[in-house]
């Protein structure tokens, strides 16, 4: 059986001891209920804090994925819109050649009026075509040409869908004024079909931008899923379990306040011994 010390009071030293580790711990559960997380630091986990930084950083990529996608889906709507414009004014040109075509009700008037008319349809075309831009960036003069969007989180060809949409112009469609007009009968045959040939040219155009705008839109779905499941494997990982944690800061209360009660007893022991002596 241990004696009592005078010089040195060895169940003082445990009780201070055993203060300071259930102070510690507390101090950390405390940290941990306050800032909402299990890992603060390195020191708190090491590998844990590895892989929530690696969790972090998917779910951020993840996170500006979406953001990417939804963009790519923007310039597409933009391009879908303007030929979809197109496509109706290569209609009208379609029908005044086709009417004018009809050479037995022409006169020089009508033919005037009506090559007149044709001539501000392939203006328009060319407008469209110059002037449909997303964020300053031109979409249908040709120059959207293997732009890469980023629809992942890492570099890689998996994580990314390049996109070109081809010109639209007049030019470009075979149906600009130096090779087509409706000024004559005969001329106006010729119109029908270069007109015809461009609407189905830009019927393919805006079929193939369609595409990939369902794929971009499915693509986002799948990149929140995604999302969704990094973060909370991050937070199952990261985030204090509050719960536990307070039923821990209880525990911890009720120890430290018994240490500090046995403590004060321990220090007494000294004191007894000196008595012992009288």
């Amino acid at each position: 059986m241990a004696g009592i010390d005078i010089n040195y009071n060895a169940a003082a030293v445990t009780a201070y001891n055993n203060l300071d580790a259930t102070n510690n711990s507390l101090s950390q559960v405390v940290s941990q209920l306050s800032s909402g997380l299990q890992i603060q630091t390195a020191a708190d986990n090491p590998s844990g804090y590895v892989v929530g930084q690696y969790l972090q950083e998917e779910g951020n990529g993840y996170t500006q994925a979406i953001s990417n996608v939804q963009t790519a889906v923007s310039v597409l709507q933009t391009a879908q819109g303007a030929l979809g414009q197109e496509a109706a004014i290569l209609q009208t040109m379609n029908t005044l050649a086709t009417q004018v075509a009809n050479g037995g009700t022409q006169s020089a008037t009508t033919l005037s009026a009506s090559q007149a008319e044709f001539a501000s349809l392939q203006s328009e075309l060319d407008q469209i075509a110059a002037s449909t831009n997303f964020g300053g960036t031109s979409l249908l003069n040709g120059s959207y040409a293997g732009q890469t969007f980023q629809v992942g989180p890492y570099n890689t060809s998996s994580d990314q869908i390049v996109i070109t949409i081809a010109s639209s112009s007049s030019t470009s469609l075979g149906v600009n004024s130096t090779a087509v007009s409706i000024g004559t009968v005969s001329s106006a045959e010729a119109a029908m079909t270069a007109v015809q040939t461009a609407i189905s040219t830009v019927a393919l155009q805006a079929a193939d931008v369609g595409a990939t705008q369902n794929q971009m839109t499915s693509l986002s779905a799948n990149l929140t899923t995604a999302q969704e499941n990094i973060q909370a494997a991050h937070a199952n990982l990261v985030d204090v379990n509050v719960a536990q944690a307070t039923t821990q800061f209880a525990s911890l209360q009720i120890l430290e306040q018994a240490g500090m009660s046995v403590l004060y007893q321990a220090q007494q022991l000294p004191n007894l011994a000196q008595k012992i002596l009288q």
